[in-house]
This record gives structure tokens, sequence and C-alpha cells, in this order.
């Protein structure tokens, strides 16, 4: 698919969105001769936003429903990724001969550069920017560029026409995205998956259907193409071994047969055909958690494929802070620490979370929707909430239910519930606290009914906390 092949074609955006996604595909679609309808469920206050960056743009707008006349007669239709595969609406679009693409399979169609695709449950954001980062630093001194995209509020069809033959792009995907580049059978040169736990489970019929979405990635690259995956995750150390393209590993463990990352005597180490070259000491790494670990280790797993020598990778992680919203320090008054990680919307996110800190000394704000995650899984975070948490406040939602269930099985007696509001949420933690002790958002739940997004939820806690002296 070329570029001037949208050129006045009929192109129905479906789901324009908040988070800049929809916005920057409508934006390349009309700079290139499409003919646009946007059309979205959410209606035009809910969306204003997104639609102020649109105006005095020549645009369609169907919103707050969708009608099937515009699907009957269009030639292709961009699927936001928060539309179902199985919407109806689809199904009449490819009745009427309609292309389904989304942002993802017009970008790996069309980028003239080499991709790294990086895709998993968790810190597949902080991964994909911490490889940015290493190779940045050595590409700046020869003549090319390295982007990344495809995390929120960093669209990639923003930067498409930008990119040049001699560059790299590190690309966040997701496994909505994914859908239809498996349909299509297009994947990035290199791809990664960081790991896989129950997640989207509101979305996808079973845990096999998820993991099936992030195959995607690498399915249908061929013996040229790279793929690297987390030996100590069970799901995606049997998808490496399904894997038809060059296999990389990375472990918290050593291993002494792959290529890939891993550690030994307190530093991490790439093997490539048996030869073994030291990348970092443990030491030199300031991010906390197995988690954030993990995510080094990823990122060194590309170094190595680059040979990028170890002092620019202990440079980028020595200055590597982190994220905004993942284990994110916003505040410290009267002795006690606010920590914003919104971004943990499961409840392994949030188990990893709490396993950073000490003591029993934080107070929890958590809960929210489920996405239909198996009950065991708050039971697990149950037992660590009991070791760790003096406090929890929760919001509502499914997700809250099952684990003030959990808790009170638990006989967890310091448990607030059903808090409707951030700033309410906040002030009561504040009550609760002593110098010491930790204020962590880390919710083990989507933000859907009582927030905007997670975002918005991470944005009214950084707000809120951020007045406390």
């Amino acid at each position: 698919m070329k570029k001037n092949l949208v050129t006045n074609k009929k192109v129905v955006v479906m789901g324009l969105g908040l988070h800049g996604g929809g916005v920057a595909s409508v934006k390349w679609l009309i700079k290139h001769g499409a003919q646009v309808t946007v059309t979205d469920l959410k209606s035009k206050t809910e969306l204003k936003s997104s639609l102020d960056q649109l105006r005095g743009l020549k645009i369609k707008y169907i919103l707050g429903k969708h009608l099937a006349s515009d699907f009957q007669s269009t030639d292709i239709v961009i699927q936001n990724p928060g539309v179902p595969k199985e919407s109806k609406y689809l199904k009449i679009a490819k009745k009427s001969g309609s292309l389904i693409e989304n942002d993802a399979s017009l970008f790996l169609k069309l980028c003239p550069g080499k991709v790294i695709g990086v895709t998993g449950t968790r810190g597949k954001s902080t991964t994909a920017t911490l490889i940015y980062e290493i190779l940045n630093s050595k590409f700046l001194i020869q003549n090319s560029k390295v982007w990344l995209a495809g995390l929120p509020q960093q669209p990639m069809l923003a930067i498409l026409d930008r990119i040049k033959r001699n560059d790299t792009v590190v690309l966040e995907l997701s496994s909505w995205q994914l859908e239809i580049l498996g349909e299509q059978k297009i994947n990035p040169q290199i791809s990664m998956v960081t790991n896989i736990f129950p997640d989207h489970l509101n979305r996808y019929p079973a845990m096999q259907d998820y993991i099936e979405a992030k195959k995607k990635i690498y399915q249908f690259q061929n013996k040229d193409d790279f793929s690297i995956f987390n030996l100590d995750n069970q799901a995606t150390k049997k998808m490496g071994s399904q894997a038809l393209s060059k296999t990389f590993w990375f472990s918290r463990k050593f291993f002494s047969k792959h290529n890939g990352s891993f550690i030994k005597s307190k530093s991490i180490w790439f093997r490539l055909e048996g030869k073994i070259v030291k990348q970092l000491n443990l030491k030199d790494i300031k991010l906390l958690g197995q988690h954030n670990l993990e995510n080094i280790l990823a990122a060194l797993a590309i170094a190595g494929l680059y040979n990028l020598p170890a002092n620019i990778i202990k440079k980028v992680i020595a200055n590597f802070s982190g994220l905004p919203g993942r284990m994110e320090l916003v505040n410290k008054a009267n002795g006690v620490e606010y920590i914003n990680d919104t971004s943990s919307t499961i409840p392994d996110a949030t188990i990893a979370a709490l396993s950073q800190l000490k003591g029993k000394t934080t107070i929890l704000l958590a809960g929210g929707s489920d996405k239909n995650i198996p009950a065991k899984k708050y039971n697990e975070l149950s037992k660590l909430i009991k070791r760790k948490c003096k406090v929890v406040i929760l919001f509502s939602g499914e997700g809250s239910d099952k684990l003030e269930k959990e808790l009170k099985s638990l006989k967890f007696k310091h448990l607030v519930t059903k808090v409707p509001k951030m700033t309410e949420a906040t002030i009561l933690a504040r009550t609760y606290s002593q110098t010491g002790d930790t204020v962590l958002l880390s919710p083990a739940c989507a933000s859907f009914s009582t927030f905007d997004n997670e975002f918005d939820r991470g944005d009214q806690f950084n707000k809120a906390v951020g007045q406390f002296r």
C-alpha cells in the first residue's frame, strides 16, 4: 500500500478517542488526500479535546453513534484499538469489500526504516523507552535517527512521513493493534514480548485468545528476522520455542545455551553464539523492583544485538528514572511519600509495586473495573496486601468488590470501600498516614467509570497530593 492509494478514497476512522492516536490518523489521512469520516460512540462534549485539534479540517463527523451506511460505502476503515474485532460495523465493512486497517498496519506497510516492535502485558512502555534511549546514544554519532512511538500520547502516524530509510523505530504495540497485523501477516523486523499475565479478559473470551493476539508480533517473521522473549515467564517461554525467526532471550537467571542477556555474578551479560560480553553491573541500576530489572534485561538484549558498548549502556541506565505513572514519586510531605503507579491495571502489576516497598507502612489506593481477571489473582494480591499494607482505600468497581471480598476473608480490618473521588481518597490516605509511610496509588484495576482513563486517574492523584505540604 502506497501513501497515494488513500488519495480520494473514502476512509472511515472508527473511534477518534482521547489518547492522540485517532487524531494523528485523521491528520495523516487528510494530508494524503483521503475523504475522511470520523465516527465515535462518544459525544461531541466527551471528545472535545480531540476535536479541538482537528478544527478547520474537512471532516464528516458522526458522533454518539455509528451508522451502518458509513460502513457500506467506504473504501477503508481505520479501526481504533478500543473497537472490538467482533463489531457488527466491521463485519458490514468487510462484507462490502472495505479494507480494515489500524494505525499500526498502515505504519508497518509504509515505514521505510527498521522497526523494533515491543509488546507484552507489563513493561512494554518502559522497555521501549529504554531501548530508544540506548540506541539513540549510539545513533546520534551516525547519519541516522532513532524514533520512539506507539506509547500513550506518542502516536506512530504523527512521525511516519519524517522517517528515513536508515532510521530505526522503536514501536510499542498492543494486542488490539496486533490483531490486524496478524490478519495481514505483517511483522516488525525485530519483535519482543516482555511477559504475559491475565489482562483484557473483558475483551478476549479466554486467556488463550489474548495470548494468540500477542503472538502476532512474531508469528509471520522469517528466518532473517529477530525475536526476543522473557525466559522467566511461562507464556513467553512457550512462545519463543515456537518462533521461526532468530530467537534471543532475557532472564534474571544464568542460562548456558541460549543467545541473549542474563544475570551472573551480580552483573548482566550478553551471549551471542557462545561469545559472552559483560554489559552492566547490577549496582549501576537505579530503578527499583524485579519487574524493572526484567525491563532492563529486555532492553539490553537489543543492545547486545546492536553490539553497543558497556559505557553507553551504563550511562543510559544510570540516568533513567522511569516513566510517569509507574512508581513515580510525586510528592513528599510531612515525612510521607506519595507514589503514582496508575499504570498498574492488573493485580500482578500491583504485586510487583508492593514488593518493592519495605515493612508494613503502605496506604494503598486501589480498585476499579476488573476486566474479568480471575479472582485467584486478587487472592494473591490480598495476601501480599495483608503483609505490606496498613490501610487499603478502594474506589468503586467489580475489581474493588473482588478485592474487598478477598481481604475480608483474610480478616484485613483497615479497609475503606466505595470511595467516589480521588480527592476524598487522598485526604483519607493523608489522615491515616504517619512519618515514614508511603501512600501508593496502584489500582490493580482499570479506570472505567470512575475516571476517564488511567492517565486521568494518575493526573488527579498528582494534583491532589501535590497540594500537600
